[in-house]
């Protein structure tokens, strides 16, 4: 029973690897009749294993208003190689040093066109149908200005190893704590326009939770859609554990003293998401009982 009511959100690694078995009607996602420029930023660096993956989950969307743009830092592991294979397949691609993965998405964004904008990192996946699925969404809902969905947890062949149902957006837990799948994530031009147009180079983990506070104090209109966007992928060459203890934590609660004015403790920062994470159970549950309906996707 324990198991049953679990919390998902922030576990990655939560069951035995299953086949990524997707419903028909991802693949057949209709387009909206005027598909707005898209533009997606892949910041890499040293990630041959994955990257091609990465790209052909983007390309093979089919997506006709497609700016697809790699940003990579000087990686000599073959990734360059992998890139120029996929060059006429993409919006441009550059391999230059840089100072980290921030620099890296802003270098791809500065020289971008789309109406509509994300970053995908170079391990991570979209899963079909997202990018007409986006569009029709942000057709639909000409007010909604930032939009995420549910996440697939995969392994290094693409099996899913576990998810994320998202409850229903919250800007106020945005304060406390960040669940947003950042590879589900999109928005409109005028609101990074609006924020400044840049990702915060100062970070390396937290970027995209310094985005979405600028997003959700410059008046950032919200939605998470009810759909699996994206994949999330764990393996052996991601950024060390080490690391986010000793840099991640730091970078996370300087983003809390600078919103709530103070460094909260952790059994605050749990009061304070715990309506959000019960929610969540909520959900999950739901989509269990409609998984074995055969109508949870």
């Amino acid at each position: 029973m324990r198991r049953l009511f679990a919390p998902r959100l922030g576990v990655l690694d939560q069951y035995a690897p299953r086949p990524l078995a997707l419903p028909a009607h991802y693949s057949h996602t209709a387009l909206p009749a005027q598909p707005p420029r898209m533009t997606i930023v892949t910041p890499s660096f040293r990630q041959a294993g994955f990257i091609e993956r990465t790209i052909r989950s983007v390309i093979e969307q089919g997506y006709p208003n497609l700016e697809y743009i790699v940003q990579d830092g000087g990686s000599e592991d073959g990734t360059r190689a992998i890139l120029q294979r996929y060059a006429p397949r993409l919006a441009s691609w550059e391999s230059r040093k840089d100072n980290g993965q921030a620099q890296a998405i802003n270098r791809g964004f500065d020289r971008s066109t789309g109406e509509i904008m994300a970053w995908l990192n170079s391990d991570d996946i979209l899963l079909p149908g997202a990018l007409a699925y986006v569009a029709e969404y942000f057709r639909a809902h000409p007010r909604v200005d930032v939009i995420y969905g549910h996440r697939l947890c995969i392994d290094e062949t693409d099996r899913h190893i576990g998810r994320w149902v998202m409850p229903s957006h919250d800007s106020r837990v945005l304060s406390w704590a960040d669940f947003v799948p950042q590879e589900t994530l999109f928005w409109r031009r005028r609101i990074w326009d609006k924020v400044g147009a840049r990702v915060d180079e100062t970070f390396s983990f937290a970027m995209d939770w310094d985005l979405l506070l600028r997003f959700r104090d410059a008046g950032a209109r919200f939605a998470r859609v009810p759909r699996f966007l994206g994949g999330f992928r764990i393996h052996q060459q991601q950024k060390t554990s080490a690391a986010i203890n000793e840099i991640g934590f730091g970078e996370m609660n300087r983003l809390r003293e600078r919103v709530l004015g103070r460094v909260p403790t952790t059994a605050e920062v749990r009061r304070a998401v715990a309506p959000y994470i019960a929610r969540h159970v909520a959900r999950d549950l739901v989509w269990r009982v409609r998984h074995k309906l055969g109508s949870a996707w």
